[in-house]
């Protein structure tokens, strides 16, 4: 499983990920031009899109309407450590959600891969390599 990261002017850092482009780039404001998500911010919309994802599959098999379904997430920066130290998920449900379903729900969401990988963070490694000429 690989992904190649190149660079494209300025800022800009993309990833090509199983035939997928993911463009990333930097706010004016750090020197990009703000065409595309920094990457801290693919990180952070991956926590909430991924619990979404495990929501829409659990209502679909359920055949409960996604539609007025929404996630909150709201992040804590601790201003100490420099790093957001916590994130919370909010998921608003419309009136008539079946309430014998909520909390599977919740645990639904609780299985997003994202949130296990953070809970146990794979080992990085960094080192280079010289191409031949």
């Amino acid at each position: 499983m690989n992904m190649e990261i190149y660079f494209e002017g300025k800022k800009k850092v993309i990833a090509n990920y199983n035939g997928l482009i993911i463009n990333t780039d930097q706010p004016l404001k750090s020197g990009g031009d703000g065409s595309a998500p920094a990457p801290f911010d693919l990180f952070l919309a991956s926590i909430g899109t991924c619990a979404g994802i495990y929501i829409k599959s659990f209502c679909d098999k359920r055949n409960i309407p996604t539609d007025d379904i929404r996630i909150i997430q709201s992040m804590n920066y601790n201003s100490n450590l420099g790093l957001i130290d916590k994130i919370d998920l909010e998921i608003k449900l419309p009136a008539d959600f079946p309430e014998k379903y909520k909390d599977a729900l919740i645990n639904a969401a609780d299985l997003c891969a994202v949130k296990k990988h953070l809970k146990n963070p794979p080992e990085i490694n960094v080192t280079t390599l010289v191409a031949p000429n």
